[in-house]
């Protein structure tokens, strides 16, 4: 098998310290938590960002101070920007940081859905083309969040189009309230339907993280952790830091058998230039 690509969510848009205290929100926590995730064995970190008090923003300076944070700390780290953003926001605000300089990947969502049980994420087909056009336009890669079958077909029918570029990664995303439930059915049903060309990482939300990570180590997938998915690390125990989360996924893949991808194993493995 492939070495395993580890993602870590370090902050996400929905949880706030108030669930949990470890959750980042200024530039510096950002930095330590993104340092520690890498150290543990993170090769990319996915990245939202907040301002001082918790909000979630998707401004470009914000992102810049926030990325030549990280990149002080570790040089060598994937940082994949989300274009995602919160629930609410304006496709312009949310697509801001595809327009900084250096910019790998970056996560593009791939339908709209029923969010959490109470909002609506709406993603059009007229966004979707639009992001994809102004990412490839940069080289950025990006990483294709599939929350149900229904985003694979677009996906694919997509990229017979041209507008989606192969080989294409996706993140197929379980247990979303709205979204594919996670069981292990899910997850095969999900893979079954991807190009044989193509790479795949697992998120399981919640209290589906980790078993949903463990069957993609068993099956040769890749695995995203981290508080923006869920704030504990075992039940009703809650997390001390991202890093945490990473170091249990390193101890289930050694006990599998996987061996961790750095960086530059990861920018090999999903073919980024």
């Amino acid at each position: 098998m492939e070495k395993l690509i580890i993602t870590a969510a370090i902050c996400g848009a929905e949880a706030f310290k108030e669930n949990n205290p470890a959750i980042p929100y200024t530039v510096k926590e950002i930095g330590i938590e993104a340092e520690r995730a890498f150290l543990a064995g993170a090769s990319i970190i996915h990245l939202h960002v907040r301002e001082d008090d918790g909000t979630p923003t998707q401004n470009k300076e914000r992102f810049k101070a926030c990325m030549e944070e990280i990149k002080s700390r570790i040089e060598e780290v994937i940082i994949m920007p989300s274009t995602g953003g919160a629930v609410g926001m304006t496709d312009q605000e949310r697509l801001q940081p595809i327009f900084l300089e250096n910019i790998e990947m970056a996560s593009l969502d791939m339908g709209t859905m029923n969010f959490g049980g109470q909002e609506i994420f709406v993603n059009t087909e007229k966004t979707i083309k639009h992001f994809a056009e102004e990412m490839y336009k940069r080289g950025i890669k990006p990483e294709l969040e599939c929350f149900d079958k229904g985003m694979i077909d677009t996906t694919l029918r997509l990229n017979a189009q041209g507008l989606i570029k192969s080989p294409m990664h996706f993140n197929l995303v379980f247990g979303v309230k709205g979204g594919i439930n996670a069981t292990i059915r899910d997850l095969a049903y999900l893979i079954d339907n991807l190009p044989h060309n193509s790479t795949y990482t697992v998120t399981g939300i919640g209290q589906y993280e980790m078993p949903m990570a463990a069957l993609s180590i068993a099956l040769g997938g890749h695995v995203r952790v981290g508080l923006e998915d869920n704030i504990y690390i075992s039940k009703g125990v809650l997390a001390e830091s991202n890093a945490q989360l990473v170091d249990k996924i390193v101890r289930i893949a050694n006990e599998m058998g996987r061996e961790i991808a750095s960086p530059y194993d990861a920018r090999k493995i999903l073919k980024i230039k």
